[in-house]
């Protein structure tokens, strides 16, 4: 039928209205729906991962390491709170780009 990549990319309700046309028949919303079928599923989490930014810094370690799986990236060893060499880098040449000229220092 189709592939899984098509499935990705079609929107939840897409997914949904192509499993079950008549869906709003049946539930209040989309998500219960979505939820019924198989499409979604909720995450039992920690209360500590309540809190917007716990779960923000585990959305944005999972999407890197997605990231690092997909494009096969090695991780370089570091130091423990370290900035990488490269963003470290990065930075410092972005700086330097909106500084503009320095001026030059006097030779003795």
């Amino acid at each position: 039928m189709s592939s899984e990549t098509d499935t990705e990319r079609r929107s939840l309700r897409e997914q949904v209205e192509s499993l079950l046309p008549s869906w709003q028949s049946w539930y209040p919303s989309l998500f219960d729906a979505a939820q019924d079928l198989g499409l979604i599923r909720a995450r039992v989490c920690a209360p500590a991962m309540l809190m917007l930014s716990n779960r923000h810094a585990q959305v944005q370690s999972e999407a890197l390491q997605a990231f690092k799986e997909q494009w096969c990236v090695e991780d370089e060893p570091t130091v423990a709170g370290a900035i990488p060499h490269s963003v470290h880098r990065h930075l410092r040449n972005t700086a330097k780009r909106f500084q503009g000229p320095q001026p030059q220092r006097k030779r003795r």
